[in-house]
């Protein structure tokens, strides 16, 4: 059977170890045929990352660092040697300093919001610009947001406030990327326990009330965003442009939990 994304080219920013939702999307495309690149941040990944890298036969594997026009300028000339062109890339980044994300959101700091904006939102702009000129038509482009864009979450704080401005990014650079049949989509995914998930106060909290909320009674996994993730890259979403795509068990469409409902008597 002839793979989804067979003959199709991947750069994935963002894998930071094994747990980490652009892992989850990696593995995914690379069952389905995509030849991958890899980025991380920082020197410290390295040894996390390259071992990841090597499992699925990937040999392009670039530090970059998001915060750099240079730096990013530096990793599309390399990805333009190795692969000459590009069909797929994928934003996995995102972060906070660790004292913005506890306690209330009005004590975040200038030169907080400042990173959180910069490395969280402006990162997907500055690669979409960067790799354009060698993006192919029909390409895809996506990013990882979540639910706290939408609604506050506690102690979500400045990270949510920065979700909602990249999937507004999503919005804006859908419409200008459209004309050149390129395709800009967001994944929305439930609470994983992952490296930046660490840094929320009160995530484990939040990540066991999530199941018992959702729909499905379920959390999610990465490899469930990253069959998501396939299907944004594939065909079968070939005029889908501007979405946020939520894989969260249906959390975003509950109003209230059942918990603080009065339950009725048995009868």
């Amino acid at each position: 059977m002839t793979k989804l994304l067979e003959g199709k080219k991947a750069l994935i920013f963002g894998v930071a170890n094994d747990r980490s939702i652009a892992w989850g999307v990696t593995k995914a495309l690379h069952e389905q045929g995509a030849k991958l690149g890899l980025s991380y941040a920082g020197e410290i990944l390295k040894k996390r990352v390259e071992p990841l890298a090597a499992s699925v036969g990937c040999t392009f594997v670039e530090e970059c660092d998001v915060t750099s026009d240079e730096a990013i300028a530096n990793v599309m000339e390399k990805a333009k040697k190795e692969f000459g062109t590009i069909d797929i890339l994928v934003h996995s980044i995102a972060f906070a300093n660790r004292e913005e994300l506890t306690g209330p959101y009005y004590n975040t700091s200038r030169a907080g919001f400042h990173t959180a904006m910069d490395i969280s939102v402006y990162s997907f702009t500055a690669l979409a610009k960067a790799f354009q000129p060698i993006l192919n038509p029909w390409a895809s482009l996506m990013t990882m947001t979540y639910y706290g864009s939408q609604k506050a979450v506690p102690s979500y704080n400045v990270m949510g406030v920065a979700k909602a401005a990249l999937e507004a990014s999503v919005r804006y650079m859908a419409r200008d990327f459209g004309p050149h049949k390129i395709r800009v989509n967001a994944i929305s995914a439930g609470p994983i326990r992952s490296l930046a998930a660490a840094g929320v106060s009160g995530f484990k909290s939040l990540y066991n009330k999530f199941a018992e909320t959702a729909p499905l009674r379920e959390n999610v996994s990465i490899e469930d965003v990253g069959n998501s993730a396939v299907f944004l890259a594939s065909e079968w979403s070939s005029h889908i442009t501007g979405e946020v795509l939520y894989v969260d068990s249906g959390f975003n469409v509950i109003g209230i939990g059942d918990d603080v409902v009065e339950k009725p008597a048995a009868e």
